[in-house]
């Protein structure tokens, strides 16, 4: 085997990998002014209401029912995710609205909260009737065969 090609060959991968490591970054530091743009934005139309939860489920954006702007102004990358989708009950209007993950797992249903909200985005829960519910542990991937495994034992 010829060593100079192996050389030139690790050489080129090298290069590759420094090209596209240069663009991640480029992107990531455009993607993180935007994030730092959005959340000012956010804090700034920030307002405390009371709320009821009365549905929340996980939804792709064109099947929530939200405004079409809503869905125009998203990135096409983004369209096809699913996203957290609270329906509540705020006065005597019921509003659809989006909720930050952390919110969307706390918020209980049927129960009256205090919340901040900025625009139709739920950031934070501050209080509930009862209590604000801890959050759910998450799950592993590896605890699902290792509780298999424990049943069959005792099984055994």
């Amino acid at each position: 085997m010829n060593w100079s090609i192996v050389m030139n060959v690790l050489f080129v991968v090298l290069i590759i990998a420094a090209i596209v490591l240069g663009v991640l970054y480029y992107f990531g530091r455009k993607l993180e002014k935007r994030q730092v743009e959005a959340q000012a934005t956010i804090d700034a139309a920030k307002q405390v209401v009371t709320l009821m939860a009365i549905d929340k489920k996980k939804l792709k954006l064109k099947e929530a029912g939200l405004p079409a702007i809503v869905y125009e102004q998203t990135p096409w990358y983004a369209r096809r995710a699913k996203i957290p989708v609270v329906k509540a009950k705020i006065g005597p209007r019921i509003m659809t609205m989006i909720a930050d993950e952390k919110v969307f797992l706390q918020l209980p249903l049927k129960t009256e909260a205090k919340v901040v909200i900025s625009g139709m985005y739920i950031t934070e829960i501050k209080s509930v009737r009862g209590g604000i519910p801890p959050l759910p542990e998450k799950k592993k991937f590896l605890d699902r065969f290792r509780k298999k495994k424990d049943d069959q034992k005792k099984n055994a």
